[in-house]
Protein backbone atom coordinates (compact mmCIF):
# COMPACT_ATOMS: atom_id res chain seq x y z
CA UNK A 1 0.00 0.00 0.00
CA UNK A 2 1.35 3.43 -0.93
CA UNK A 3 2.03 5.99 1.75
CA UNK A 4 -0.05 9.16 1.37
CA UNK A 5 1.94 12.24 0.35
CA UNK A 6 3.43 14.23 3.22
CA UNK A 7 2.86 17.96 3.25
CA UNK A 8 5.00 20.28 5.36
CA UNK A 9 2.88 22.92 7.09
CA UNK A 10 4.77 25.81 8.69
CA UNK A 11 2.30 28.10 10.49
CA UNK A 12 2.91 29.87 13.80
CA UNK A 13 -0.75 30.65 14.52
CA UNK A 14 -1.94 27.44 16.20
CA UNK A 15 -5.65 27.82 15.44
CA UNK A 16 -4.95 28.48 11.78
CA UNK A 17 -2.54 25.56 11.59
CA UNK A 18 -5.31 23.26 12.88
CA UNK A 19 -7.70 24.47 10.15
CA UNK A 20 -5.16 23.95 7.36
CA UNK A 21 -4.13 20.58 8.79
CA UNK A 22 -7.78 19.44 8.86
CA UNK A 23 -8.27 20.49 5.23
CA UNK A 24 -5.17 18.56 4.13
CA UNK A 25 -5.96 15.48 6.19
CA UNK A 26 -9.51 15.45 4.77
CA UNK A 27 -7.91 14.66 1.40
CA UNK A 28 -5.76 11.91 2.90
CA UNK A 29 -2.43 13.71 3.15
CA UNK A 30 -0.03 13.26 6.04
CA UNK A 31 0.82 16.62 7.59
CA UNK A 32 4.15 17.47 9.21
CA UNK A 33 3.33 20.57 11.24
CA UNK A 34 5.98 23.01 12.50
CA UNK A 35 5.56 26.38 14.21
CA UNK A 36 8.25 28.53 12.59
CA UNK A 37 10.73 28.85 9.79
CA UNK A 38 13.69 27.48 11.72
CA UNK A 39 11.71 24.32 12.62
CA UNK A 40 10.76 23.98 8.94
CA UNK A 41 14.42 24.03 7.86
CA UNK A 42 15.34 21.52 10.57
CA UNK A 43 12.56 19.18 9.39
CA UNK A 44 13.62 19.62 5.75
CA UNK A 45 17.18 18.46 6.52
CA UNK A 46 15.85 14.92 7.03
CA UNK A 47 12.68 14.87 4.91
CA UNK A 48 11.44 15.72 1.43
CA UNK A 49 7.75 16.64 1.41
CA UNK A 50 5.46 16.29 -1.58
CA UNK A 51 4.46 19.94 -1.04
CA UNK A 52 5.14 22.72 1.50
CA UNK A 53 2.66 25.26 2.86
CA UNK A 54 4.53 28.15 4.45
CA UNK A 55 3.12 31.16 6.30
CA UNK A 56 4.86 34.42 5.44
CA UNK A 57 5.06 35.97 8.91
CA UNK A 58 6.66 33.48 11.31
CA UNK A 59 9.25 33.77 14.07
CA UNK A 60 12.94 33.30 13.23
CA UNK A 61 12.54 32.92 9.44
CA UNK A 62 9.71 33.94 7.15
CA UNK A 63 8.00 31.52 4.83
CA UNK A 64 9.52 33.46 1.93
CA UNK A 65 13.03 32.85 3.27
CA UNK A 66 12.31 29.15 3.84
CA UNK A 67 10.96 28.89 0.29
CA UNK A 68 14.00 30.64 -1.20
CA UNK A 69 16.32 28.30 0.70
CA UNK A 70 14.35 25.24 -0.42
CA UNK A 71 14.61 26.28 -4.07
CA UNK A 72 18.42 26.44 -3.76
CA UNK A 73 18.69 22.78 -2.65
CA UNK A 74 18.63 20.30 -5.52
CA UNK A 75 16.64 17.71 -3.52
CA UNK A 76 13.98 20.30 -2.62
CA UNK A 77 13.82 22.69 -5.57
CA UNK A 78 11.11 20.68 -7.31
CA UNK A 79 8.85 20.62 -4.23
CA UNK A 80 5.84 22.88 -4.85
CA UNK A 81 5.55 25.66 -2.27
CA UNK A 82 2.33 27.44 -1.29
CA UNK A 83 2.83 30.73 0.52
CA UNK A 84 0.07 31.66 2.99
CA UNK A 85 -0.38 35.28 3.97
CA UNK A 86 -2.84 37.80 5.33
CA UNK A 87 -0.76 40.55 3.69
CA UNK A 88 -2.34 41.88 0.53
CA UNK A 89 0.47 44.16 -0.64
CA UNK A 90 2.47 43.97 -3.85
CA UNK A 91 5.71 43.55 -1.90
CA UNK A 92 4.53 40.21 -0.52
CA UNK A 93 3.44 39.06 -3.97
CA UNK A 94 6.80 40.12 -5.45
CA UNK A 95 8.60 38.44 -2.55
CA UNK A 96 6.76 35.18 -3.30
CA UNK A 97 7.77 35.43 -6.96
CA UNK A 98 11.37 36.19 -6.02
CA UNK A 99 11.47 33.19 -3.66
CA UNK A 100 10.18 31.02 -6.55
CA UNK A 101 6.99 30.04 -4.71
CA UNK A 102 4.51 28.05 -6.76
CA UNK A 103 1.34 29.66 -5.38
CA UNK A 104 0.22 32.47 -3.08
CA UNK A 105 -2.91 31.99 -0.97
CA UNK A 106 -4.49 34.85 0.94
CA UNK A 107 -5.90 34.33 4.42
CA UNK A 108 -8.60 33.62 5.27
CA UNK A 109 -8.40 30.82 2.74
CA UNK A 110 -11.38 29.21 1.08
CA UNK A 111 -11.20 25.50 1.97
CA UNK A 112 -12.53 24.10 -1.31
CA UNK A 113 -10.27 26.34 -3.43
CA UNK A 114 -7.23 25.57 -1.25
CA UNK A 115 -7.79 21.81 -1.49
CA UNK A 116 -8.17 22.06 -5.30
CA UNK A 117 -4.96 24.11 -5.51
CA UNK A 118 -3.04 21.49 -3.52
CA UNK A 119 -4.33 18.73 -5.81
CA UNK A 120 -3.29 20.71 -8.93
CA UNK A 121 0.18 21.44 -7.57
CA UNK A 122 0.72 17.80 -6.61
CA UNK A 123 -0.35 16.82 -10.14
CA UNK A 124 2.42 19.04 -11.52
CA UNK A 125 0.37 22.08 -12.55
CA UNK A 126 1.84 25.47 -11.74
CA UNK A 127 -0.09 28.48 -10.50
CA UNK A 128 0.93 31.97 -11.67
CA UNK A 129 1.55 34.34 -8.77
Amino acid sequence: MNEPPTILLAEDEASYAVVVEMLLEADGYQVAKVADGREALTWLKEHTPALAVLDVAMPHLSGLEVCARMKRVSRLKGVPVVILTALRDNGTREGARGAQADALVLKPLEGKDFRALVRRLLAGERQPI
